[in-house]
């Protein structure tokens, strides 16, 4: 019970109660709950973690894998300050004695399976201005949409961007967007996680994308492959593009002002949301025309012909170039998945496709935004 009633007690330490030794320069994430002061991020993209929790034995902070053992004072009061970090969004964890905990002083998010902590790590106000809010220009709206899955036999959430205009143009119908988190994550990921709203509001004020509508729905991938006993890679997250074709769009088209013809609807996703974006889309090129595909969910290709994957689609180059009028291909140029060298294999059989890699980031949210932005402008323009 000792340890149980500690992690009900453990409170976030005011900077009043730190030593001097605690302190490193910087400011509090934009990740903290309201007045949560640390974790602070330095000008050299290094976090402090501060937690107080005096009866405990070890803590540590673990950035997305990797643990820093915590320093407790006299006080009770642990910390540490990690070596400079990548830039972008991160998940982490405390670990208070071999348990597993959200930190107290940072809001969550739903990631690696679980409510998680996560902290970002600011880039450039430059460099973030496309998916930052800008208070000069129109901003849309996220709505949280419920709907019932005949194939489910359940309600189910997405949530539904509509941009400015929409209420100011109520004879236009939109092009729409479906876009998907990646494995572990939930419908929440892009609108909280990826500030799809913020890139979306910018690029339709610019001008470099069209309005639109995108619907961001749990994909049945919220957990991590093999926690379900017995189920294969292949049955993981499968169940997801039934109730797409089936149950989403449908519900979609019934309840907003949407276009509902092939050239008007895209998909995209990152990770594994990636992987069902051409699960969904590849077999039904009579439904989609624009594939957006961020970060190694192209692996599966990885020594296969692909001339025989998806039932020979990319058989016939110039029937699959007619109809795909976008097929982008993105990640992160520290990821290592080799989208780059598919990307070229497919281009040398004839398949058009654009390929992006994001300068100096890794398998994470700020790579997915970038993807997300260099998508945008190529979809929904006439051929």
């Amino acid at each position: 019970m000792k340890k149980l009633s500690l992690f009900f007690t453990v409170l976030l330490s005011s900077a009043s109660m730190l030593t001097a030794q605690m302190v490193s320069e910087g400011i509090p994430a934009e990740t903290n709950v309201p007045a949560a002061q640390y974790p602070a991020v330095d000008k050299d993209s290094r976090a402090t973690f501060i937690i107080k929790a005096p009866e405990a034995l070890q803590v540590s902070v673990d950035i997305c894998g990797k643990k820093w053992p915590m320093i407790k004072d006299e006080n009770g009061v642990w910390s540490v300050t990690t070596d400079p970090l990548v830039v972008g969004f991160h998940y982490y964890f405390l670990i208070i004695d071999g348990v597993s905990v959200s930190d107290p002083a940072s809001e969550t998010f739903y990631g690696c399976g679980r409510m998680a902590s996560g902290i970002e790590i600011p880039e450039s106000k430059e460099a973030a201005t496309y998916y930052s809010y800008q208070k000069d220009i129109p901003h849309g709206q996220v709505r949280e949409a419920y709907y019932y899955s005949s194939i489910e036999n359940a309600q189910r959430r997405c949530f539904v961007y509509t941009p400015a205009e929409y209420e100011t143009h109520p004879e236009k119908k939109y092009p729409v967007l479906y876009l998907q988190h990646g494995m572990g994550e939930d419908e929440r990921g892009w609108s909280q996680q990826g500030k799809m709203n913020f890139i979306l509001d910018n690029q339709i004020a610019a001008g470099t994308c069209v309005p639109m509508i995108v619907v961001m729905d749990y994909g049945n991938c919220g957990y991590i492959y093999g926690a379900k006993p017995g189920e294969t890679r292949d049955q993981f997250g499968a169940s997801f593009t039934p109730i797409l074709l089936q149950d989403i769009i449908p519900a979609i088209e019934k309840h907003f002002r949407v276009l509902t013809d092939r050239e008007n609807r895209a998909m995209a996703g990152l990770s594994w949301g990636g992987h069902q974006t051409l699960q969904t889309t590849l077999p039904n090129l009579d439904r989609f025309a624009h594939i957006g595909v961020f970060s190694g969910a192209l692996m599966l290709m990885h020594g296969a012909d692909l001339k025989t994957l998806y039932n020979g689609v990319f058989a016939d180059a110039d029937a699959f170039n007619q109809k795909v009028h976008t097929f982008f291909i993105g990640m992160g140029s520290e990821e290592g998945m080799g989208s780059n060298e598919i990307s070229e294999s497919l281009k040398k059989i004839g398949i058009e496709n654009i390929y992006y890699e994001s300068k100096g980031t890794h398998h994470e949210w700020l790579t997915w935004r970038r993807c997300l932005n260099q998508f945008l402008p190529l979809i929904f323009k006439k051929p």
